[in-house]
């Protein structure tokens, strides 16, 4: 019989942990992203870098194809700038006509 006090079995309880919290917060993010866009996917996502910049992206909660992800954040190439930066989705309710067109008008890399 297999000896059920070693180094592996004490391993899961923390793996299952983990899963679960990576689980979690990637349903949290989801839910917050589609309750604010009215949808979970969007091609044309509006987001703002850490230098003020709006531009739009291809955002899909729990996943990123062109981003590196940081919880909530992204560290994301800012076309505007151009540089690196964390960017973060924006409500879009709370953006003037003039700020929606501007970010309507900054499109990064389109990569899907």
């Amino acid at each position: 019989m297999a000896d059920q006090t070693g180094p592996s079995h004490r391993r899961r309880p923390r793996h299952r942990m983990a899963v679960a919290l990576a689980a979690g917060t990637t349903a949290a993010e989801a839910l917050v992203v589609a309750a604010r866009r009215h949808s979970l996917f969007a091609m044309d996502t509006v987001v703002r870098c850490r230098a003020g910049h709006l531009f739009t992206t291809f955002w899909i909660p729990g996943a990123s194809l062109k981003a590196l992800r940081l919880g909530w954040w992204r560290v994301q190439r800012c076309p505007v700038g151009p540089h690196w930066s964390l960017v973060t989705p924006v409500d879009s309710w709370s953006l003037t006509d003039d700020d929606l067109a501007i970010a309507a008008g900054r499109h990064d890399v389109r990569v899907p």
